[in-house]
């Protein structure tokens, strides 16, 4: 089952984290309702975690058993060849922090699971890192429980969803939190262990979604949901990045998902689903880029402005990012495909 308006979603969590990367003196930040939206815009990580556990389902629901070694090598062939990509930008104008350790960590994705390695290298590879606990667990979750319809798997969701809020939250106020940049932050941010529940909670409303599924106009219910979204950043003084948004995250992806108005029509337009579909390539190259482009900028045409600097870099993503698209991204899958053929 193919949701195209789901898609185009992915692209405006990536652009916002694009945003939140960039250097707080550009425009945007002088609008103050806007930087406090932008300033926690790392939530789009938490939106791709629970989305991840939500197309899992649509995409296998109709398998009586997935089998390990098709399932795991699809995931490397989607995941893998761009993680790599960026890592390589990430090489050519950026060697510090680059040591054995760091490589094997990074090669391995295993960076999230060490406090104070989570960020090395290409630092978006932390949700990578995270990504892959989830597929390893993927095919055992849906082999021995989502298709043999084990109601147990909600509960153990539920209570390790309230347990992470609850931990997160707590722990942050707390004097063990040293504050960001530090390992404290590495720990209560990015080990994957805080953002399994977003994974599973992504896989229940999976669950609901096929066996509720109706078409419906729901633009209204949308919109307000949107915008509780961006109340919440600005209102609300808790940690929403270890999936506390789920609660509108969830409702959101699933009306969307039922969705028959406008916002469907619109988001399922060619252009903004293609925007979706190279959405990990902007996201997984968006720092190296940034780094090729600032340093071409600074050093070449002596322009140091950040908001010129800023709308010059984001045209210039898109173009790399549809570059790598279309020839690693797409091309690795069929690969693939042929393999399993053969």
């Amino acid at each position: 089952m193919k949701i195209p308006q789901i898609t185009f979603t992915r692209f405006l969590a990536a652009m916002a984290i694009v945003v939140s990367h960039f250097n707080k003196d550009v425009f945007i930040y002088k609008i103050p309702w806007l930087a406090d939206i932008f300033l926690r815009a790392n939530i789009g990580v938490s939106y791709f975690f629970i989305l991840s556990g939500f197309i899992m389902i649509v995409a296998y629901h109709t398998k009586e058993k997935i089998a390990y070694s098709d399932f795991y090598r699809n995931r490397v062939a989607r995941i893998y060849p761009l993680y790599i990509t960026g890592l390589l930008l990430y090489l050519v104008m950026k060697y510090s922090g680059f040591s054995f350790l760091n490589m094997m960590l990074y090669l391995s994705g295993l960076q999230s699971w060490f406090p104070g390695y989570a960020l090395v290298l290409n630092f978006p590879g932390w949700s990578v890192s995270v990504e892959f606990l989830f597929y390893l667990v993927f095919p055992f979750l849906y082999n021995y429980f989502y298709s043999k319809g084990n109601k147990s798997i909600w509960i153990i969701t539920v209570l390790l969803w309230l347990g992470t809020q609850v931990f997160s939250n707590l722990y942050i106020g707390s004097p063990s939190y040293k504050g960001p940049h530090t390992v404290s932050h590495e720990f209560s941010h990015y080990f994957p262990l805080w953002h399994i529940s977003e994974f599973l909670i992504g896989n229940l409303a999976g669950l609901f979604f096929i066996k509720n599924f109706r078409k419906k106009n729901h633009d209204v219910l949308l919109l307000l949901l949107f915008a509780a979204v961006l109340l919440s950043l600005i209102f609300i003084p808790l940690n929403f990045h270890n999936g506390l948004m789920a609660v509108l995250f969830i409702p959101l992806i699933y009306l969307l998902s039922c969705n028959k108005g406008a916002v469907t029509k619109l988001f399922a337009l060619k252009v903004p689903e293609y925007l979706g579909e190279i959405s990990y390539a902007v996201y997984i190259v968006h720092i190296p880029v940034l780094y090729i482009i600032r340093k071409i900028l600074w050093d070449y045409f002596h322009v140091y402005k950040s908001n010129v600097v800023f709308l010059i870099y984001l045209p210039c993503l898109l173009v790399v990012s549809i570059i790598l698209y279309e020839w690693i991204e797409k091309p690795m899958r069929g690969y693939v495909k042929m393999l399993k053929i053969r």
